[in-house]
Parts: structure tokens; sequence; C-alpha cells
């Protein structure tokens, strides 16, 4: 009878390990994120301010929309009013690639190229940080090493826009 309770003493134990070892392992999986967890268009509120140099700092507030097509590509109209002035079109497109980790942390990097030369900009890279389930990405930038370069503490938060009849695959949802 000693030895029954041993056994059950140890299968116990054996068994918590087992479990311990499995929901870190279902973990590990769940937190995976891919390039295809960016997929679909995304709105996002950006704020924040380019610090440095002197001529180029000041205060940036915006939208943007972002399309991600699930395999490391976007597309991108934004409306950004920086140090108090308005773009000068309503919407400058941007087009642009993205990466991301297994750990859903990322970055992509997107060139304006706006019809009207006044709202030129400078290659951006943005660093991020998605939700599990890809309905959320929050944002940084930070600066850019583009000629001149410029240091920045601007931020945004990105969520899922649901499609309509809008080319997101072509049916409403």
């Amino acid at each position: 009878m000693k030895a029954l309770g041993k056994i059950a003493q140890f299968a116990a134990l054996a068994l918590g390990f087992a479990s311990l070892a499995l929901a870190q392992t279902a973990g590990t999986v769940y937190l995976g994120c891919s390039t295809a967890t960016l997929s679909g268009t995304y709105a996002f509120q950006i704020v924040g301010q380019i610090l440095t140099p002197a001529p180029v700092a000041g205060p940036v507030a915006g939208v943007a929309l972002t399309s991600f097509d699930g395999f490391g590509n976007l597309t991108q109209v934004d409306n950004v009013v920086h140090g108090g002035i308005a773009p000068a079109e309503d919407w400058r497109p941007s087009t642009g690639t993205y990466t991301v980790n297994p750990n859903c942390t990322g970055t992509f990097t997107f060139k304006p190229a706006p019809t009207d030369p006044k709202d030129a900009g400078p290659a951006l890279t943005v660093h991020f940080v998605i939700l599990q389930d890809g309905s959320q990405i929050f944002t940084t930038v930070t600066g850019s090493s583009n000629t001149p370069p410029f240091t920045a503490a601007i931020t945004s938060i990105g969520i899922r826009v649901r499609c309509g009849w809008d080319g997101c695959d072509g049916r409403w949802r």
C-alpha cells in the first residue's frame, strides 16, 4: 500500500512537470507571429514630436490608413500636421515593406510619394508590436538616418478596420 502511495505521488509530480512543459510550449506557439499576422487595413492615430534638428523640430499629429498584404508589402495614405502646418494635399500616399518577428515585434519602412512636392518627406522606419491576433499594432518612430537626420518621439496605435465593399477581398464582412 505504501508503494502505491509513492507511485501516485511520483505520477502526480510527473504529470505536473509535463503540464508545465506543455503550457510553456503552448504559450510559445500561441505567441508566435509572422508576416501573415499583419494583414488587412489599419487606422492609425499619430502623435508626438520631432526633436531635432531645430529647423524641423515641432509637434506632429495626424492619422493614417495603412494596408498590409500579409506578404511584407504595404500601402498607406496619411494626413499629418507638422509644427502646426497642415499638409498641402489631403491624403499623402506612400508605399513600403515590413517584417514581423516571431515574438510579434517588427519594423516597417515606407517612402512618401506625394503628388505635391511640398508634402515630400523622408523614408521612415517604424518599430512596432502587434497583438497576438493582429487586431492592433503599437508603433514608434525615433528618427531617421536620411539627410538631414532627425530624432523624434512619435507614437501611434493602429486598429484593424472592418472591410466593407472596399477591395479587402471583394465582399462585405
